[in-house]
């Protein structure tokens, strides 16, 4: 048999070796390539910090009170008299109900590359139940008041994601117990019950303080369950999609902590990413408000390309929907449709159209936000027998200023034309000048295409805000690459608790409509 081949004979074994080592050198390069390739920067920050924890202890102690203070408690059994010792005795506590609940001594903080450390301490509860009492010869059922003293709870809350984006929270070292209990019984055999009260304290806080921390573990995970059912692609309009899932978990200082969300736009038929990259931003060292919202450049761009593929910057107006909107709103503009119909002695229907030629440019500068639109204009004719004629088409660029404004919980942008550069008119009269089709163009812009943008854009971007809680001293600042929202949490309480995690989709970091239609 023929010697099977040799890749390094003893001649060549130098030569071979530092091949293997180049190869071995470029494989490194190119997974390191790989990575950094596929490193993805949020396109929203989110920051809580510790001020809103401060502010979380009032508003989280008040929707625990009143969340267990409504509850239904399930009614607790025992087939045994432990305070007795007396066997075949059963009793059970029903219609378990907390009067009262106080929690004075509550402190939220962050643990550093962890999660947040909770604590409660010197609690008090008032309870009332039913006790139902049953032996062989005898039972009974009496009214009971329970008051607990010396609640402690401490534990810390981390916090993660899960493979689809969604946040979910763990209990690590938890511990919670009640140091002190007081039994009162009210009935015709109260003052036999209350002689051996005080035997039942000590029998109820062993069994309440092995029930707390399931307990509490038990509604965590009732709330993952409902962020599990958080819409993190939500379609906005009939154009786009808005992916806002968490890209990693938390990051947590001693200070505070950062969400970081994909938060960029897809067209609705197609959810191949934009053929550009976001980039990381930084948000500011700032401790005044409560939350921070860092909203990037490329969020935007991602929503321009969107909606540029989607064709949502295309207009076209008819002669009816440019008299109806146009005229009342410039009598000059009259004067320049005159103009129009003596330089072309139209007789019959027209109509323009604007179309963008690419992407608008978007531009994130300190204290100034801009979107340049590269775009075409049309005028057609429309004889009679349907068919249209291009009597002016033209390329331009429209360079538009950005405002911004915080409403209630929207955040509100509209458009105002700085300036826009033209290509000379391809027309085959040639004799029209050109500051005429810069009257006609400015015209148009003006009082026809930014009223119908910003008519669109007025209906506003819901800005994130949980079940109940308002945002309030709202600021917003533009900053190079990114906007800053600073804004401070009310929450307001009402007379009735909702049901439990009711209106959690109202999270939702952008939601709307486009066309007239709701989003779902």
């Amino acid at each position: 048999m023929a010697p099977g081949p040799k890749f390094c004979v003893r001649s060549e074994y130098k030569m071979c070796t530092k091949m293997v080592q180049v190869l071995w050198g470029c494989l490194l390069l190119w997974n390191l390539y790989i990575s950094s390739a596929q490193t993805i920067y949020p396109g929203i920050k989110a920051r809580a910090t510790q001020r809103a924890l401060d502010y979380g202890i009032q508003a989280g102690v008040e929707m625990i009170e009143q969340m267990l203070m409504e509850r239904n408690i399930p009614d607790f059994k025992s087939s045994k008299s432990e305070f007795l010792n007396i066997d075949y005795v059963n009793y059970k506590f029903i219609n378990i109900k907390i009067n009262a609940l106080s929690l004075p001594n509550t402190s939220l903080a962050f643990v550093p590359g962890v999660g947040i450390r909770a604590l409660i301490n010197h609690g008090t509860a008032n309870i009332s139940t039913d006790w139902e009492f049953k032996s062989p010869l005898f039972q009974d059922t009496e009214g009971v008041d329970l008051f607990l003293s010396g609640v402690y709870f401490t534990s810390i809350v981390v916090l993660a994601l899960n493979d689809f984006g969604h946040p979910i929270l763990k209990l690590q070292d938890c511990n919670a117990q009640v140091s002190h209990s007081d039994v009162s019984f009210s009935g015709e055999l109260s003052v036999l019950y209350n002689s051996f009260a005080e035997p039942m304290e000590k029998p109820i806080l062993k069994n309440l303080n092995k029930m707390l921390c399931p307990i509490i573990t038990s509604e965590v995970e009732a709330l993952n369950a409902n962020l599990s059912m958080l819409e993190v692609l939500r379609k906005v309009d009939n154009y786009t999609l808005l992916d806002y899932s968490l890209i990693g978990s938390p990051e947590i200082t001693e200070n505070y902590v950062d969400l970081n969300l994909k938060g960029v736009f897809y067209p609705l038929e197609n959810l191949t990413d934009p053929p550009f990259s976001s980039v990381p931003f930084v948000l500011p060292e700032h401790s005044d408000s409560m939350i921070y919202i860092g909203i990037s450049e490329y969020f935007f761009k991602s929503a321009s390309y969107a909606y540029f593929t989607a064709g949502a910057f295309n207009v076209t107006l008819t002669t009816k929907e440019i008299f109806n909107r146009l005229i009342r709103n410039s009598q000059g503009l009259g004067n320049m449709l005159s103009w129009i119909a003596e330089l072309y002695i139209l007789s019959q229907p027209f109509m323009v159209q604007v179309m963008a030629r690419e992407p608008p440019v978007v531009n994130l500068l300190p204290g100034n936000f801009t979107l340049d639109i590269p775009a075409s204009f049309v005028i057609l004719s429309k004889s009679k027998n349907s068919t249209a004629e291009t009597i002016v088409s033209m390329d331009f660029v429209a360079s538009t200023n950005v405002a911004l404004a915080i409403l209630g919980q929207r955040l509100i942008c509209s458009l105002s034309l700085n300036r826009f550069r033209f290509s000379l008119p391809q027309s085959s009269r040639s004799s029209i000048e050109v500051l005429r089709f810069e009257n006609i163009l400015s015209s148009i812009l003006h009082f026809g295409v930014l009223p119908l943008a910003n008519a669109k854009l007025q209906q506003g971007f819901p800005l994130p805000n949980p079940h109940k809680i308002s945002l309030v001293n709202s600021d917003i600042e533009v900053l190079e690459g990114f906007l800053l929202i600073s804004t401070d949490l009310k929450y307001k309480a009402s007379l009735k608790q909702q049901p439990s995690f009711h209106g959690w989709e109202a999270l939702n970091l952008i939601s709307g409509q486009w066309r007239g239609k709701p989003a779902p």
